[in-house]
C-alpha cells in the first residue's frame, strides 16, 4: 500500500510540474495558433534564475519570484521579435522557435557553466510525514498544491474575467474577437507572457525535485509537453491538467512495475487518443 501511493504522488508531482510547461503551450497553441519549440527553454532558464536566486538571497520564495519574472520577460522578448514576425507561418515557426531552443540552452552554458547545478528544498519543505506505512514528501505535496493553485487560479481568470471571456473566443474564432475592435495583438502578447511565467515556474520547481538541474532540461520535458497538448486537446485548459496527470502517473507507474516501457509509455498513450480521439480528450472536431 505504501509503495502504490508513493507511486500515486510522485506520478501526481511530476504531472504537476509538466502541467505548469504545458498550460501556456496549449493556449498558445490555441489562441495563436503557434508552434513554440523554445517553449522547453523557457522551462530551463526558469529552473537556473530561480535556483540561482534562490542560492543568492537564501529565500526559496525569492528564487520562485525571480523565475516567474524571468518568464514574464523572456516571454515579452519572444512574443515581439521572434514569433511576431513568423506568424501563420508554421514552418518558419518550427525553425526558428528551435534555433531559438539552441540558443537559451547554450546560453546557460555560457552564464552558469555546462555541469549540472544542484539544487535542493527549503529546510521547511524537507523531510516526510509518516502516516502507517505510507511516506508523504513534504516537496512533492507542495509541487501538487502548486499545481492545483495556478489550474484554479488561471481557470477562474478564463471563465470569471473579461481577459479570460476574450481569450477563449479568441481560441475559437481570433478573427471575429479581431472585428469587435480588440486588439488581438496585445491578447498574444499577454497569453504569451503568462504561458512563459508558467513554464519557468514549473522549472524553478523542478530544481529541488529532481536534485539537480541541467542545459538540456528544457527539450526533455518539451517533449512532454507537447504530448500533454494532444492528448489533452489544443486549447483546452483543463484537457492539459488531466492529461499531465495521466502522463505522470503512467511514466511513475511504468518505471516501477514495468522499467522498459517507461520511455514509450507516453508515446503509446499518445498514439491510443490520435487513434480513438484525435481532437484530444476535452477538444473540439475540427
Amino acid at each position: 500500500m505504501g509503495v502504490f501511493f508513493n507511486l500515486i504522488l510522485n506520478g501526481l508531482a511530476t504531472g504537476m510540474l509538466i502541467f505548469l510547461l504545458a498550460a501556456g503551450l496549449t493556449l498558445i497553441f490555441g489562441l495563436m495558433d503557434v508552434l513554440n519549440f523554445a517553449h522547453g527553454g523557457l522551462f530551463a532558464w526558469g529552473a537556473y534564475s530561480g535556483t540561482w536566486i534562490y542560492a543568492e538571497t537564501g529565500s526559496f520564495l525569492v528564487g520562485i519570484i525571480g523565475a516567474i519574472v524571468t518568464g514574464l520577460i523572456l516571454g515579452w522578448a519572444t512574443e515581439k521579435w521572434i514569433i511576431k514576425p513568423v506568424y501563420r507561418n508554421h514552418v518558419q515557426q518550427i525553425l526558428i522557435t528551435l534555433g531559438l531552443m539552441l540558443v537559451l540552452s547554450e546560453l546557460l552554458k555560457v552564464f552558469w557553466g555546462p555541469n549540472q547545478i544542484s539544487a535542493s528544498p527549503p529546510d521547511f519543505l524537507k523531510g516526510s510525514w509518516a502516516i502507517g506505512d505510507m511516506v508523504i514528501i513534504k516537496y512533492r505535496t507542495f509541487i501538487i498544491a502548486i499545481g492545483l493553485l495556478v489550474f484554479v487560479i488561471v481557470q477562474y481568470i478564463l471563465k470569471n474575467t473579461k481577459i479570460g471571456l476574450i481569450v477563449r473566443a479568441g481560441v475559437i474564432d481570433k478573427e471575429m474577437v479581431q472585428s469587435l475592435g480588440i486588439n488581438i495583438n496585445k491578447i498574444f502578447m499577454f497569453v504569451f507572457m503568462i504561458g512563459s511565467a508558467m513554464a519557468a515556474l514549473g522549472g524553478v520547481l523542478l530544481g529541488p525535485y529532481s536534485g539537480v538541474i541541467h542545459a538540456e532540461m528544457g527539450m526533455e520535458f518539451a517533449i512532454l509537453a507537447f504530448i500533454v497538448v494532444v492528448i489533452g486537446g489544443m486549447g483546452s485548459f483543463p484537457g492539459s491538467i488531466l492529461a499531465a496527470i495521466l502522463v505522470g502517473l503512467s511514466g511513475s507507474f511504468m518505471a516501477y512495475y514495468v522499467p522498459d516501457l517507461s520511455l514509450a509509455v507516453n508515446m503509446l498513450l499518445m498514439a491510443a487518443v490520435l487513434i480513438f480521439r484525435p481532437q484530444g480528450l476535452f477538444g473540439l472536431k475540427g
